[in-house]
């Protein structure tokens, strides 16, 4: 029976929580990682009527896009309906978790799915992306030991680049070293200089295996005092970032690219901020859930239409001075991300054998309807 953080294990090696932003809520929301499941399901939201429906289909485990905690309740009152859905997930044993900017940030995430569904090809991270820190590590080893020193650096995680595990370089040569007299060497006698055929082995690892590389070193290398070397490296991790920017297939007017974005979304209704709606669109930026406060990085991309949700009225006036169409499809389109996480799940169901069944939440949590 699989349990909860083997689930969460798999989606974090997709969506790490290092590349959610800053003070985001992720993360186990309520519940146990150590519960086992039989029944999970996606969602958007999670909301009382989310929580039912959960209850009807007997889950075990809720997996959301946007965290159920935002706010930390500081008093227990059943009469807020939100305190009261709490504890029917407590009551019916069912664990919640949730991967908001995390996802958002992922290459082939929520982004990524938007993007798709607008139609956008040549595809890149709207803003700035960052990229994990990774270090490389020298290590002298007598070479008798450089096998084991290199099988156990690679089994804690070091040396994998792509597709590709187990990388590392050696370098042959001598090591001089004296012990003292309060030396207890593993070769060599104390005051008298030893030389000793040692391999000098160097290997890349990303910084959130750091201590794990260091402490597989520690425990097989067999001197006393280790000689190592260990400096940071560029240009190695995953460059992750926030919204895409891509290019229409066929361009058409600002007009007719709304309409669209309704039609692909499923929306009743849209808002649309533009100076001239017969405008040709050809480069488009996307960014799911609340992004107005970053449209001018799609001014500075040279997007004609900038898609994102929660545009508030004074910044929909400096969006319509900057020239550039702003189409608001509402926070929800976000859930979008439904059909893409059951289909990510029911994937690794079937490659890692958990013999669970994957849901996708069947009810709109969107709280505005156009009348």
């Amino acid at each position: 029976m699989v349990k909860v953080k083997e689930i969460v294990q798999k989606f974090e090696a997709f969506a790490p929580k290092r590349i959610a932003e800053p003070n985001d809520p992720i993360g186990l929301q309520l519940g146990d990682l150590e519960q086992e499941v039989k029944k999970m399901m996606v969602t958007l939201d999670v909301r009382p009527d989310v929580v039912k429906e959960a209850i009807e289909n007997q889950v075990d485990f809720i997996f959301a896009h946007h965290p159920a905690m935002f706010v930390p309740v500081k008093q227990f009152d059943l009469s807020v309906p939100q305190n009261k859905m709490y504890a029917e997930l407590i009551k019916h044993n069912i664990t919640v978790y949730a991967a908001h900017t995390n996802l958002d940030n992922a290459n082939g995430g929520m982004n990524d799915w938007l993007a798709q569904a607008l139609g956008l090809a040549n595809v890149s991270p709207l803003l700035p992306t960052r990229a994990e820190k990774w270090y490389k590590l020298a290590v002298f080893v007598p070479t008798e030991n450089s096998e084991s020193l290199r099988q156990a650096l690679a089994e804690a995680g070091a040396g994998q680049l792509g597709e590709y595990k187990s990388c590392s370089y050696t370098l042959s040569g001598t090591g001089r070293f004296m012990p003292t007299e309060a030396a207890d060497p593993y070769i060599g006698k104390a005051a008298k200089l030893a030389e000793v055929a040692e391999d000098k082995i160097e290997i890349v690892f990303p910084a959130s295996k750091k201590a794990q590389v260091l402490t597989a070193m520690r425990a097989v290398h067999p001197y006393e005092e280790i000689a190592y070397d260990l400096y940071q490296v560029e240009d190695l991790g995953e460059k992750t970032g926030m919204g895409r920017v891509g290019e229409l297939t066929t361009a058409m007017t600002v007009e007719k690219y709304a309409k669209f974005c309704k039609e692909v979304l499923s929306l009743q209704g849209l808002r649309l901020v533009a100076r001239d709606k017969q405008k040709m669109v050809e480069k488009v930026a996307v960014l799911g859930g609340s992004g107005a406060k970053f449209y001018p990085y799609a001014l500075r991309q040279g997007a004609d239409v900038y898609v994102t949700g929660d545009v508030s009225y004074h910044t929909a006036h400096d969006m319509y001075e900057s020239g550039m169409a702003v189409i608001d499809p509402g926070h929800h389109f976000e859930a979008i991300c439904k059909p893409h996480l059951k289909e990510l799940f029911t994937k690794w169901n079937g490659e890692n054998n958990w013999e669970i069944k994957v849901l996708s939440s069947k009810l709109n949590t969107d709280p505005f309807d156009f009348i």
